[in-house]
């Protein structure tokens, strides 16, 4: 199933794609693409259900994040082998684990706001993991069955806030509207092989990055056992995990930063595509 959100930020409705990608309307069924919905028992009731029996949704609307704001908006760094290598770094031996502000949460195709002084504002294309059942101290083994699902995440950055201005990456990676989410939650059963996903990333219709999860060093299964042994997940809480080489940051011979005015677009196969604006602060 690919389950979202559409309409105003705060106001958004359930929705279903149907076999024709068009939006069906679950607000008869469900209240919102929340805990209850995303966990095992919602999935397996939306599962039952016929998308050609529910209202179908027509008009433009603004597609939301497709879960409800999460309890942890978790990010894993430099997991990639190939962006490390771009970025002049060590692989890590463990997962570089840190928290996104959740005030950067928004829908996949709102405007990032790039914040006052900003100099490198960038991009970075992620596979997120959408937490459907409450997970702590879990084995790799077992990690799958936490899993509700799949989404596109950009893990927006402001290299200077998060390298160069001292501290930890957390103001680097915080910054209002740099967490879009979706435009689809997609099913666990839907992504039988989490770890062979193609990805890109476009700046004003020029290809930046070209990636596949293939080249993760930390995979799915690793990353939720990984976390949950240092706290505790929640039913939609969000692992974004990593980027593929090609961010503005690693551009030779000079570095490519994010300015107003420009076009984002990014997609992971299987799982959707987001465009965003970028606005002045």
């Amino acid at each position: 199933m690919k389950l979202l959100r559409y309409g105003n930020p705060g106001a958004e409705k359930p929705a279903m794609l149907d076999a024709q990608g068009r939006m069906r309307d679950l607000s008869g069924v469900v209240a919102d693409i929340n805990a209850q919905t995303i966990s095992p028992g919602g999935l397996a009731k939306l599962s039952a259900i016929d998308p050609a029996t529910l209202p179908l949704v027509n008009g433009d609307h603004r597609i939301g994040p497709c879960v409800t704001r999460p309890l942890n908006f978790v990010c894993i760094g430099l997991n990639y082998a190939d962006h490390a290598a771009e970025s002049n770094m060590p692989l890590p031996k463990e997962p570089i684990v840190f928290l996104k502000a959740l005030s950067a949460f928004c829908g996949p195709n709102d405007d990032t706001i790039i914040p006052r002084n900003s100099q490198k504002t960038d991009w970075e294309v992620e596979l997120g993991i959408v937490i459907g059942t409450r997970a702590r101290y879990v084995s790799e083994a077992d990690a799958m069955d936490y899993v509700a699902g799949y989404c596109v995440v950009n893990d927006v950055s402001e290299r200077e806030f998060q390298l160069e201005r001292g501290g930890t990456w957390d103001k680097g990676k915080g910054c209002d509207t740099f967490g879009p989410v979706g435009p689809w939650l997609v099913t666990r059963d839907e992504i039988p092989d989490p770890q062979a996903l193609s990805m890109w990333l476009d700046v004003d219709g020029e290809r930046m990055q070209t990636g596949t999860t293939r080249t993760m060093i930390f995979g799915v299964r690793k990353l939720v056992s990984y976390v949950s042994h240092f706290f505790t997940l929640s039913p939609g809480d969000i692992i974004s995990t990593g980027t593929p080489p090609g961010v503005g940051a690693g551009k030779k011979p000079t570095p490519v930063f994010l300015r107003p005015g420009q076009t984002v677009r990014l997609g992971i196969e299987g799982l959707g595509e987001q465009r965003q604006r970028t606005v002045a602060a």
